[in-house]
């Protein structure tokens, strides 16, 4: 037999997307695989928000907290492409 069986599609990518459950800009759907960033043509592992329209990523700032206990973040602007694995 012939088995033509196609892969799950996957969601498309948003425009902006956080990794942080609390944030309006997160979708749970998209973590169920897999997902790079490159900013500036160098891929990331270490970017909590992105916003590929603006051209910028958020990654924590050392190991400086807030008073909340929450990583302090800075934003880098530059290319931004976001892909499945």
């Amino acid at each position: 037999m012939n088995d033509t069986t196609q892969p799950p599609e996957l969601p498309t990518l948003p425009d902006r997307l956080a990794i942080d459950p609390r944030s309006p800009h997160h979708v749970a759907a998209v973590f169920e695989r897999d997902i790079g960033i490159r900013w500036n043509d160098k891929e990331r592992s270490d970017v909590e928000e992105y916003c590929i329209s603006e051209g910028w990523i958020k990654v924590a700032a050392g190991k400086a907290r807030d008073r909340k206990g929450m990583p302090l973040m800075i934003k880098l602007k530059g290319k931004v492409e976001a892909f499945y694995r």
